[in-house]
């Protein structure tokens, strides 16, 4: 069986062994989109994190019987053109949650403490200039007592309002945007008008793009934070980086944007403002949560070589 992986800087030098035990194993660092076919070439099964395989990359692969996608989304592949050229499509659901949950609290803490600011400002030798023994610059606000609304319930959201809950916060969970609220769930426009903290957690679709925009900020508390480790594009980022500019919420914490790597022209990645916290997408990418990652790739595939179905999608 030859496995190809089309781009292991992904996996941030983690251990490829239990790929290699599978079979004849060849892997390439990046693969850009015109390199995507050569690298395929004659390969059983394809390991793609974020290279695009699209219908016209598919039909060129004969050989190919199996996609395993190293990550939990899989708008990377075409999974139609998969389906009708009967190419199996396996992908990782859970292996990030530990870390992505420990990430979005991390954005949250620092959002409500103002931690960012204060270290900025120690670095800057403020500290020793202070006539007593602390700064109080900024507020500092206890996620205890605020109410958090969750937007998309999976796991991860589950995870992180189990996390909030134990902070003491009351946690609210968002209903579908425009849908009927159901038991135990709070309709979507009163929970981002009633939350200090709004968290997303949901996937990137037709139906949650642009999910949040101008209007609904407009509607947020001037105190609301913003947390996104989900998928960008969900909420339009002309609009928040508008809305953090005028002070209309209190700040945001960002771990993705709609197109990554970040554009230069990206309102988020050229906003200067020290009320929105950036991070370059690695929520996911907790070292234990890459090994995880690796591991359930390799049993995909070998559940796959013994006629066996495990995370299939197709």
């Amino acid at each position: 069986m030859n496995i190809t992986l089309l781009d292991t800087a992904t996996l941030a030098g983690t251990s490829l062994e239990p790929f290699q035990k599978l079979g004849n194993f060849t892997s390439y660092s990046l693969t850009s989109p015109a390199q995507v076919l050569a690298h395929s070439a004659g390969a059983d099964v394809l390991i793609t994190n974020k290279v695009v395989l699209n219908r016209e990359t598919l039909a060129k692969l004969p050989e190919l019987k199996l996609i395993c996608v190293a990550a939990t989304g899989t708008n990377n592949v075409d999974l139609v053109a998969a389906k009708e050229f009967g190419i199996a499509v396996t992908n990782v659901a859970g292996y990030s949650t530990p870390s992505v949950v420990q990430h979005t609290f991390a954005l949250i803490t620092n959002l409500l403490g103002n931690t960012h600011r204060y270290i900025a400002d120690c670095q800057q030798g403020l500290w020793q200039q202070s006539e007593m023994f602390c700064r109080l610059d900024y507020r500092f606000n206890d996620i205890g007592g605020k109410t958090l609304a969750i937007i998309g319930y999976g796991s991860l959201g589950k995870a992180v309002a189990d996390v909030a809950r134990a902070f003491g916060a009351n946690v609210i969970i968002s209903e579908r945007k425009n849908q009927v609220t159901r038991e135990g769930r709070t309709e979507f426009y009163q929970a981002i008008k009633t939350a200090d903290v709004i968290s997303v957690h949901c996937p990137l679709t037709d139906e949650s793009r642009d999910l949040i925009g101008a209007a609904e900020l407009a509607m947020m508390k001037p105190n609301a934070i913003l947390i996104n480790t989900a998928r960008g594009g969900i909420v339009n980022e002309a609009d928040l980086a508008n809305a953090l500019s005028n002070n209309q919420i209190a700040g945001a914490g960002f771990d993705v944007l709609s197109k990554e790597p970040a554009a230069k022209d990206n309102p988020l990645a050229a906003y200067r403002g020290d009320n929105l916290i950036l991070t370059p997408h690695i929520a996911w990418a907790s070292e234990e949560s890459i090994i995880r990652l690796v591991k359930q790739v390799s049993l995909n595939i070998s559940a796959f070589s013994q006629g066996e179905s495990l995370n299939r999608l197709v």
